[in-house]
């Protein structure tokens, strides 16, 4: 099984798009980011877990699932690398391949010593971005490949059924 571990603040800081969310709505670009990991997941087969700082939620530790993908609030004294780092340790295994998504360079030293593999935010998004395009080819194959209708009617009896369709006998 491999599973990606998403420092969520620095994704929304580094992705041109959320950065341009954040300075109208921080909330908005956290919504964004869990759905485009949301798309990654279904289409990668990863477990995806999202780690955010309690730094800009205040409160105590919360985790969520939004789009069945992992979402972390740290607790309020926490930041998102030691839980990141954590997660990593507990997570790690002969079964498993964890994955760290961070452009943070200190952090990403750190998970290497846990046996993680990093990716950094410009090479997420870029797969992000190729899978997107994925999914829009896949979709449009689909559509493509639809048959206008199963059964081939005449012009009379498509009529016919239209009107008994509206209730009109």
């Amino acid at each position: 099984m491999n599973i990606l571990i998403v420092d969520g603040y620095n994704m929304i800081g580094a992705w041109p798009e959320l950065v341009e969310l954040k300075k109208k709505d921080l909330s908005a670009a956290r919504d964004r980011l869990i759905e485009k990991m949301a798309e990654y997941q279904g289409y990668s087969g990863y477990r995806v877990i999202i780690v955010f700082d309690a730094y800009h939620v205040q409160g105590i530790e919360k985790k969520l699932k939004n789009y069945q993908v992992e979402v972390i609030f740290t607790r309020e004294n926490e930041t998102a690398d030691e839980r990141i780092e954590k997660l990593a340790q507990e997570l790690n295994n002969i079964k498993t391949q964890v994955h760290v998504a961070t452009s943070d360079f200190t952090e990403q030293w750190a998970i290497f010593g846990q046996g993680a593999l990093r990716k950094s935010a410009r090479e997420l998004l870029n797969e992000v971005a190729m899978i997107e395009k994925g999914i829009e080819k896949e979709v449009r194959k689909t559509r493509d490949n639809k048959p206008v209708s199963k059964i081939q009617l005449s012009d009379e009896v498509a009529e016919i059924f239209e009107k008994w369709r509206r209730g009109n006998k």
